[in-house]
């Protein structure tokens, strides 16, 4: 994982964004931010074990399927199966130690 810091390149409203094998966060103070860490580390696995081009393909499609079941932004994000399990586990900093291979789908 290589960690970069550049408010520039993050979404407005959003902290951290993972594009294999980067993190990206905004703000330089977040490079200290276990549970934000660990909430991208998860993704940096789900994107490992969607050989990374499939799983922004599934990422992409989720969200719009959620954005017309929720009709809201943000519900829509925060209900795309690989965001529940980040969310789910991010305080967990020993998640990734025993997490099952493509723990993901149990959140679909």
């Amino acid at each position: 994982m290589f960690l970069i810091v550049s408010k520039y390149l993050i979404p407005k409203g959003y902290r951290g964004l993972t594009l294999f094998p980067f993190v990206i966060i905004r703000d330089f103070l977040d490079k200290e931010n276990k549970v934000l860490l660990n909430h991208e580390r998860i993704h940096i696995r789900q994107q490992l074990e969607l050989l990374i081009l499939p799983f922004f393909v599934l990422y992409f499609l989720e969200y719009l399927i959620r954005l017309v079941q929720f009709k809201d932004r943000n519900k829509a994000y925060r209900n795309i199966s690989f965001e529940r399990e980040a969310y789910d586990n991010e305080r967990n900093l020993d998640y990734l130690k025993t997490r099952p291979f493509w723990k993901f789908k149990n959140y679909i």
